[in-house]
């Protein structure tokens, strides 16, 4: 806690003033009947808290999960427009030890208009309803001369039919997803597309935020086009099935914005997600356990997809749990998710991959390369919420998995010395700050956060991640003497929607 009082202590007065004078700017100009998610809540009459726990978007109460799984066709036709913006501020602990601060921690503990997305979401017919994104980062690129330019991209979507049946004592949901992100479609919180969702902005000073350290996920990653079918039997069992290709073609604008070189590439249509989960309600609490998986083709990122030696593959396995407690005024959330990753390299990544890096000695090179890595990631977190309007949360991350001189970007070079530029001109370079020496992923923390929610659709929150352990290391992770601690973040955002 005396680091978390020091980064406040440094923090510019501008900066605090601008995250409370925006607060209270959106409180003087938004109506006071606005609504939370609004398209959807124009849509259905109800507020924040009806959908979303305590009023903390986006989680989803028991009530939301449903209007979620039955289409988001719930209520009558609407303006299906809505808008969010987020302004931010994040403050690293330590921006020494770095060829280039102002790279390597751009902005740091200066006040940004983030970003900003538009969304069109609501009901088309009974069984028709939509959730499409599409985002703009106003820090998105950063030309030769340093200058920050701004570009518009596909988000999160979800396209949706679905219908339900009633009959005596069983209920029968059912439906069909096409989106671009697996486990988009998911109705719990802590599925992977979910667990994280604090907008985390582009400047390389949030790199260390709670939004940037390890969550669950699946590698194939997002802006790929998918379909799913789901079920959920009598409010308890369930579970979904789909698969995911390329977002091209007639799926290009799930991926639009996103420059070719970026895209992800699949292999084919054949790369199938899952979900099987069981979930109880009984007076104010609700349970949920559940395990999803996925195995995805994936070329290389920027590579010829011609060539199947550039083509690599990803196996994901987890298991989350959610409990719920809402009553009013107490709301109370707890999440644990558990993933476990197992990628195997193209041929290519392999053939290419020789590690520069020497040992201690400057002669003896590093081992080589593995084709293959596991990685194992473990989230939990806890949230409590009064009188939907003043909360906090702690979570703890950690990242565990095999070591590999694929993913080392620190190392000796031939005069046996970590430099940022070999003397003897042999072109091995170290990276700082970001760097990893051991080529072991292994990241520890925990994450400490308090809200405001001064209108409904209006978040106030400061967050405190703080590191224990970073790409392997307690200490000297990068080769030049930067530990984890000093990657300890505070980040403070006010995040809206109308």
């Amino acid at each position: 806690m005396e680091i978390l009082s020091k980064q406040i202590q440094h923090l510019p007065s501008r900066m605090i003033a601008l995250v409370f004078g925006l607060a209270a700017l959106v409180a003087i100009a938004v109506p006071l009947d606005a609504q939370a998610v609004p398209s959807f809540a124009r849509q259905t009459g109800q507020n924040c808290v009806a959908c979303h726990a305590g009023g903390q978007f986006p989680e989803l109460t028991p009530y939301g999960r449903m209007f979620k799984l039955t289409g988001y066709t719930i209520g009558d036709r609407n303006i299906p427009i809505s808008l969010m913006g987020v302004a931010s501020s994040a403050n690293v602990a330590n921006t020494s030890k770095s060829d280039d601060p102002s790279a390597d921690f751009q902005k740091n503990g200066k006040p940004i208009l983030a970003t900003g997305s538009l969304f069109v979401a609501g009901k088309v017919t009974d069984n028709v309803g939509a959730f499409a994104q599409i985002t703009y980062d106003n820090y998105a690129t950063q030309s030769a001369d340093g200058k920050f330019h701004g570009h518009s991209h596909a988000d999160n979507m979800d396209f949706r039919y679905a219908d339900r049946w009633l009959s005596g004592n069983k209920d029968l949901v059912f439906g069909v997803s096409a989106n671009n992100n697996p486990s988009i479609s998911d109705p719990w919180n802590s599925a992977a597309a979910w667990m994280q969702y604090v907008p985390v902005p582009s400047p390389t000073s949030y790199q260390f935020v709670d939004g940037a350290a390890p969550y669950p996920g699946f590698g194939s990653g997002g802006n790929i086009a998918g379909v799913s079918a789901y079920t959920l039997w009598n409010k308890s069992v369930y579970a979904e099935l789909g698969t995911y290709r390329t977002a091209n073609r007639i799926f290009s604008f799930m991926s639009a914005g996103v420059d070719d070189a970026s895209k992800t590439k699949l292999n084919g249509n054949n790369n199938p997600y899952w979900r099987l989960a069981w979930t109880h309600e009984w007076g104010p609490n609700n349970i949920m356990v559940g395990t999803s998986g996925m195995i995805a083709k994936v070329y290389d990122t920027g590579s010829d997809t011609s060539d199947p030696s550039n083509l690599g593959r990803f196996r994901n396995a987890g298991v989350d749990a959610q409990y719920q407690y809402i009553l009013d005024p107490h709301t109370v959330t707890a999440q644990v998710a558990y993933m476990r990753q197992r990628q195997t390299y193209s041929a290519n990544a392999i053939a290419g991959a020789a590690p520069p890096f020497f040992l201690a000695d400057g002669i003896t090179p590093v081992n080589p390369v593995s084709p293959f890595d596991t990685t194992n990631i473990f989230r939990a977190k806890v949230s409590y919420i009064y009188q939907a309007k003043y909360g906090g949360s702690l979570g703890f991350f950690n990242r565990t998995g095999s070591s590999n001189t694929l993913n080392q970007s620190s190392g000796y070079d031939s005069s046996g010395l970590i430099t940022t530029n070999d003397p003897n001109g042999t072109g091995i370079t170290s990276t700082r700050v970001a760097g990893n020496l051991t080529g072991n992923p292994a990241t520890r923390g925990f994450t400490y956060e308090a809200f405001w929610m001064p209108l409904q659709n209006v978040r106030v929150g400061a967050q405190y991640t703080a590191y224990t352990k970073f790409n392997g290391a307690a200490t000297n992770y990068d080769g030049f003497g930067r530990n984890a601690k000093n990657n300890n973040s505070i980040f403070f955002y006010v995040w809206a929607a109308y």
